[in-house]
């Protein structure tokens, strides 16, 4: 066998835990970008050691073990992402919009695609502690509990494979646990998701799509939890609750949103997501805005998130660089 057809049936062999390893870095990090290029350097590291892998643990437990520790390296500094929910208390519609701040601060939305596999059990079992909610809280644990919290509770490693992966021993990464999960005890939202087999669910994400379209403040807030959350990342501004979501949506700044399309996207963190795009000073041609995401408690949305940086996002969705209607 050439060296080149070797260097093939490896790398092969890795790509196809590329998307778990993806969505467990970017439980870690909090960002899609970051996570596609921890997994990146994690094959490059893993390629360069293979000759000493010698099988004796699982390929996907090696590969697990060299992403979390890229991943732990990468998290090396005291800044963790957050939302704007995490930094400050609610704005008062009229209040004046703050100046942006740069994407490092930010937990960002992560493609479907990058994160889940063609199963459907897969997809249904991931996607709870993909949700926006559940990494954000994620981001208040140290790193190697963070690690630990995610091995031991998503992905189902037991103790001993878990202190391997971190050359820890097991009653270390126990009581790591246990401080992980009292600190998630503190911070972890409520249970909430998106299924998309539940009619109301859909039909909620549906009359989102027409009033939001509509620019009909009335029917949009129907559709809201009585404290749901409005946020708009890299804005460090967030208002609560249906009056003021309306409110501020109606305020002259955004206001410029009225006429807006909404392309819809084969989702983000398990959720529904659409690339917004308004109206442009060209009659036809829309312009983007916002990946919007929208969160769900029961027959209710319960968060609104509009991630304002196109620039990056958009590609990263595969949205085109404009809308012509």
């Amino acid at each position: 066998m050439s060296e080149s057809r070797s260097i093939d049936e490896v790398l092969q062999q890795f790509e196809g835990y590329r998307r778990e390893l993806c969505a467990y870095a970017y439980r870690m990090l909090g960002s899609s970008f970051e996570a596609e290029d921890a997994v990146q350097e994690a094959f490059t590291r893993a390629w360069k050691a293979y000759d000493s892998f010698e099988g004796r643990a699982s390929l996907r437990s090696w590969l697990y073990k060299i992403t979390t520790n890229v991943c732990l390296d990468m998290l090396d500094g005291p800044q963790r992402r957050a939302r704007p929910m995490d930094l400050s208390g609610p704005s008062r519609p009229d209040s004046p919009i703050p100046p942006p701040e740069p994407d490092y601060v930010w937990v960002e939305p992560i493609p479907n695609g990058l994160a889940f596999g063609a199963d459907p059990a897969e997809h249904a079992t991931a996607k709870d502690s993909l949700r926006l909610a559940f990494v954000a809280a994620v981001q208040h644990l140290p790193a190697s509990q963070r690690a630990i919290l995610i091995m031991r509770e998503v992905l189902r490693f037991s103790a001993s494979e878990t202190a391997d992966m971190l050359t820890m021993s097991p009653a270390s990464v126990n009581s790591a646990l246990q401080r992980a999960r009292a600190t998630m005890s503190k911070v972890q939202p409520g249970e909430g998701g998106y299924d998309e087999s539940d009619a109301e669910q859909r039909k909620l994400v549906d009359g989102f799509v027409k009033a939001f379209e509509a620019y009909d403040m009335d029917a949009l807030t129907a559709l809201l939890k009585h404290d749901v959350t409005f946020s708009m990342p890299p804005l460090p501004l967030w208002v609560r609750g249906p009056a003021d979501v309306a409110a501020f949506m109606t305020s002259p700044g955004p206001s410029a949103c009225r006429g807006s399309h909404l392309i819809p996207l084969e989702g983000a963190n398990g959720l529904p997501a659409f690339g917004q795009y308004k109206p442009s000073e060209q009659p036809d041609v829309f312009t983007p805005w916002a990946v919007v995401v929208l969160e769900f408690e029961g027959s209710t949305i319960s968060g609104l998130n509009f991630f304002l940086d196109t620039e990056r996002l958009f590609p990263l969705f595969g949205l085109p660089p404009e809308l012509r209607v």
